[in-house]
């Protein structure tokens, strides 16, 4: 169908463009009378306002931003970003808004988009995920003027709106209760290295092993399963093997159930498994995994809502989304006599 377009209103009123202009925009120039009748005969044609042009009137896109320097493979067999994406996604639905969703090989060609998404209006505002120690994005972001709710560690994100769960917590009370079912020696799975709640995970871990009295191991990796699987085989390597691994990612914990399973080792009997975020893997795997519980899709939500409330004129804060709980099922237990 042909758009409706000031021209057709201005014809079928009788009036001139400049009058529907005014009319269409709340703007003084007509009599309410003319206006009226302006704004009636744009309802009958179905007249809808041009999102181009609200764009270069200033007004907003109506989209918000998501660049992801991730890996399109690992991307697509990872749960926690597609679940996340739902969630948000479900927000902004709510509202009308749509998410403009670009995945880059490099953290270098990510830092690059936002100074060309800012000059060109494509969105009226950004989500920043995956934080880094040190992030190169806040000084970014904050010379551009871009409005962004971060998702990570406040203490890296320079005073931007900030949603975080608590992990230090998580991984506490996981390790705490693993040591109450008798476990002395424990092999954290962790994530990459860079990202800033890979760092408070690891010191969380770090710091309850030492209150605890007992050992751990942490071997980082990229969130694959082709590289939990290898961690895992390297932690068994060891010559004193953790009888309780924790995973940050569900896709590597049932890299490493399989990597078990292919060693002929006994899941929980011989070695305790738990993985993070606890996404529908979990629950279909044999013996189904144990994990730290995450509603990751009402995480994304929330922050859905926290960019209209940036929108709505906010002042920037942090946010605590629920910190996972441990959800115990058949891949934890005792340690092996």
């Amino acid at each position: 169908m042909k758009r409706v377009t000031i021209n057709d209103i201005a014809q079928r009123a009788g009036v001139s463009k400049g009058a529907v202009s005014y009319a269409l925009n709340g703007r003084p120039g007509v009599s309410q009378q003319t206006r009226d009748k302006i704004l009636e005969v744009a309802r009958e044609l179905g007249w809808a306002p041009s999102r181009t042009a609200r764009m270069l009137s200033g007004s907003r896109t109506e989209t918000f931003g998501l660049i992801l320097a991730r890996d399109p493979r690992i991307l697509g067999s990872e749960p926690f970003h597609m679940m996340f994406i739902a969630g948000l996604q479900a927000e902004l639905s709510r509202r009308g808004y749509a998410l403009l969703l670009q995945l880059t090989a490099t953290a270098a060609e990510e830092l690059e988009l936002y100074p060309r998404w800012s000059s060109e209006r494509r969105v009226d505002a950004v989500i920043v995920v995956d934080m880094r120690v040190d992030d190169p994005r806040v000084g970014t972001l904050c010379a551009l003027g871009m409005p962004a709710v971060f998702v990570g560690d406040p203490s890296q994100t320079g005073g931007f709106t900030t949603v975080w769960t608590d992990d230090a917590a998580a991984m506490t009370a996981a390790i705490r209760r693993l040591v109450e079912l008798g476990h002395r020696r424990f092999g954290r799975v962790a994530g990459t290295p860079e990202f800033s709640h890979t760092r408070v995970r690891d010191r969380a871990f770090e710091q309850v092993i030492t209150a605890e009295g007992v050992t751990g191991t942490i071997i980082h990796a990229d969130y694959s399963d082709a590289a939990g699987r290898q961690a895992t085989r390297d932690l068994w390597a060891l010559p004193e093997r953790p009888t309780a691994i924790v995973y940050d990612n569900d896709l590597m914990a049932v890299a490493g159930l399989s990597a078990f399973s292919e060693m002929g080792v006994e899941v929980p009997a011989e070695v305790s498994l738990l993985a993070w975020d606890d996404s529908h893997l979990c629950a279909i795997t044999h013996p189904q995994l144990s994990a730290l519980h995450h509603d990751v899709m009402a995480f994304g939500a929330h922050v859905g809502r926290r960019l209209f409330e940036l929108l709505d004129g906010a002042e920037p804060a942090a946010h605590a989304d629920s910190t996972p709980g441990l959800l115990e099922r058949e891949s934890t237990g005792p340690p092996p006599c």
